[in-house]
């Protein structure tokens, strides 16, 4: 059959790559070996909320894999605390590496030891890639000297004086520290494949831009967005109402490390404000929660409380001013700024009437009450352009747009941050937005969509405030997919002493996914169904310590939200999930609290961690089995046809 002119286009442009019919052939016998590989390793983390050493020591173990590997590769040949060293070196090798040289007696024959290690173990690690895929990976300042140790073969003696001479000599140039770096980097980097971050980096934990930059760094990451991080997203864009929002969950917390070392955005003025109106006022309920990792005093305490007060007011204002512009979000009500007899300091909430907890509105014209006085609209011009300036800021959520998306559909799995809305009935809710219906996958699509405009529109554009609006709904309003729960009651906790008010209703959402019948319906809206498709679900910390399963619909969806923030530690009684999926199924990883990155180091203090699998796979997966597998194999088709092109002469070899 002839070839179309776009298909011909095609095939000419694929001629500039393989240029002759041994060239193509030649990619096709590489590819159709490539697929009988075994699948790569994906790593499955979600809500770290700032813990930035948690994650970056389950990044470094790879959820205890590296660990495992040790154990199986070494066994009883190390003792116990060899292997525990060996670990600790490759988790933080700039860290871990003076420590072990000082304890030394003989640093050449440890040197001659460490190598040898490293090396066996980083050929096990990388049995599963091509050589050509490990070549990619080794660093250009010492990549044949790499290559050649990985690729030794110590049975032969006639080689084995060969690679002795190169260790002799990696040691005798002094080039032996430089070489356990990269081998510990290299095995680290060849455990896992691909990282998928399924929400929340944001808020709570000390340095959520510390995560963000290791994720820039990563080789291979996807993101999918929870409502912390698109509100911090549109705080980015320029929208007063996200700011405001971000400030108010960082005072909450006490991280204001984030806000003025992570990110280089000064307070000044708003502390000044906040003395300047607050200064006598009672700040007890604006209190931020304490970890105990922050040295602090009771007046920064109070300096906070103040910023967190003035705050909440000018945040008050901003929610009003969106609600009333966007009747969409069908949040009347909750404008409660709008909603307070100040006289009577009375508030009107849910249809009912309740006495305020505080009814200090120094900064309110009960006749006008969404206005914001000069002084508090000059600070927030002054903190919105902190948001705007701060270049850091600006990177991260340029990289999480990049990299990142409201769900994803990869090799089976369906990742989302928090839920596909539903009615009672199980149907997928329908919500309407610019005079259109949207649900299940076009509801998701739609969000995905209005969070890129509130970035990326024309600065000063009705489209790009409309999209900024949306960012703030995607993480309050009641039916979006990222939020999940009727209202965000962050004022009504604030305010009013009735515990009925508090309660954030979930989307019938979590209770129907108990059925696999609704799991197996989510998948199939999405393109997926099947023997092992599963949804990998976070937002919402499971109760491990009731006795609450990460794993649902009949072993169909899996939430990994297990409390990786430590403020959650109690709730949940464990410190996170995690999830590997590697060629023989998904194995769910339950994590203990970590103490400190400096603990690991110093005691070799792994994070405890016990593993289960949960789906085995009914036959070895290779890489054809996945996504990359049907696009090679779509390749290798293209390649066919420019082989046949060729031969009939409708495109010439290029054999100069």
């Amino acid at each position: 059959m002839p070839e179309t002119s776009q298909e011909l286009r095609y095939l000419q442009s694929l001629a500039q790559r393989f240029p002759t019919i041994a060239s193509a052939a030649s990619e096709i016998i590489r590819i159709e070996a490539v697929l009988k590989l075994p699948k790569g390793t994906e790593h499955f983390m979600s809500d770290l909320h700032g813990e930035n050493e948690a994650f970056i020591h389950i990044l470094n173990n790879a959820s205890g894999y590296i660990r495992e590997k040790i154990d199986t590769v070494f066994g009883e040949e190390l003792p116990a605390n060899e292997r525990a060293d060996l670990a600790t070196l490759i988790y933080y090798p700039e860290k871990k590496l003076p420590a072990l040289k000082l304890a030394q007696t003989d640093l050449k024959g440890w040197y001659q030891r460490t190598l040898m290690e490293l090396m066996t173990l980083c050929r096990f690690v990388s049995s599963k890639h091509t050589r050509a895929h490990v070549r990619k990976c080794l660093p250009q300042s010492c990549a044949y000297v790499l290559d050649e140790l990985l690729h030794a073969h110590f049975e032969d003696h006639n080689k084995k004086l060969y690679y002795e001479t190169i260790v002799d000599s990696i040691i005798a140039y002094r080039r032996a520290d430089a070489y356990i770096l990269r081998f510990c980097e290299l095995i680290k980097r060849l455990a896992v494949d691909r990282l998928h971050i399924v929400g929340d980096l944001f808020d709570r934990g000390p340095r959520p831009d510390l995560i963000l930059e290791r994720l820039i760094e990563h080789h291979d990451v996807d993101i999918q967005w929870g409502n912390h991080d698109v509100v911090w997203m549109g705080a980015a864009a320029g929208s007063p109402v996200c700011v405001l929002t971000v400030l108010k969950t960082t005072f909450a917390y006490n991280n204001t490390d984030t806000l003025e070392h992570g990110y280089g955005i000064t307070l000044r003025e708003l502390d000044h404000l906040a003395q300047e109106v607050y200064g006598g006022s009672d700040v007890t309920r604006w209190m931020p929660k304490e970890d105990g990792r922050r040295p602090t005093t009771q007046e920064k305490l109070r300096r906070v409380a103040r910023m967190h007060k003035a705050v909440t007011v000018m945040l008050l204002k901003a929610e009003a001013e969106v609600i009333a512009r966007n009747p969409d979000f069908q949040m009347r009500g909750r404008d409660y700024v709008n909603q307070i007899d100040f006289q009577a300091g009375m508030v009107r909430c849910g249809g009912a009437v309740y006495p305020l907890l505080d009814r200090d509105f120094p900064t309110v014209d009960p006749s006008c009450p969404s206005a914001f006085t000069e002084g508090e609209r000059e600070v927030l011009r002054d903190l919105v352009r902190g948001f705007r300036h701060s270049k850091l800021l600006q990177k991260h959520v340029q990289f999480l747009y990049s990299v990142g998306s409201v769900y994803k559909v990869t090799n089976g799995n369906l990742l989302y941050h928090g839920a596909v809305p539903m009615t009672e009935d199980g149907s997928f809710a329908r919500e309407t937005f610019e005079g259109r219906e949207y649900a299940g996958r076009a509801l998701f699509d739609y969000c995905d969509k209005r969070a890129r405009q509130g970035y990326f529109a024309p600065e000063g554009s009705p489209e790009r405030v409309a999209g900024q609006d949306f960012l703030w709904y995607l993480w309050c309003g009641r039916l979006s997919p990222i939020y999940g729960r009727s209202a965000m009651t962050t004022f009504e906790r604030l305010y009013i002493a009735e515990p009925e008010t508090h309660k954030e209703v979930k989307n019938p959402y979590y209770t129907l996914i108990a059925r696999p019948e609704t799991a197996e319906r989510i998948l199939r809206e999405f393109g997926l169904e099947g023997e092992g498709t599963h949804i990998i679900n976070g937002h919402v910390p499971v109760r491990a310590v009731e006795g609450e399963s990460p794993v649902k619909g009949g072993g169909k969806l899996i939430v990994i939200d297990g409390g990786f923030c430590r403020a959650y530690h109690e709730k949940t009684g464990i410190a996170g999930y995690t999830l590997v999926y590697n060629s023989r199924g998904l194995t769910l990883r339950t994590h203990q609290p970590f103490e400190s990155a400096e603990k690991a180091v110093s005691a070799d203090e792994d994070i405890a961690s016990s593993s289960e699998y949960i789906y085995t796979a009914p036959h070895r997966l290779l890489v054809e089995d996945t996504d990359e597998g049907i696009e090679k194999r779509a390749l290798i088709e293209d390649l066919k046809l420019l082989v046949a092109a060729y031969r009939t002469g409708r495109i010439r070899e290029n054999v100069g």
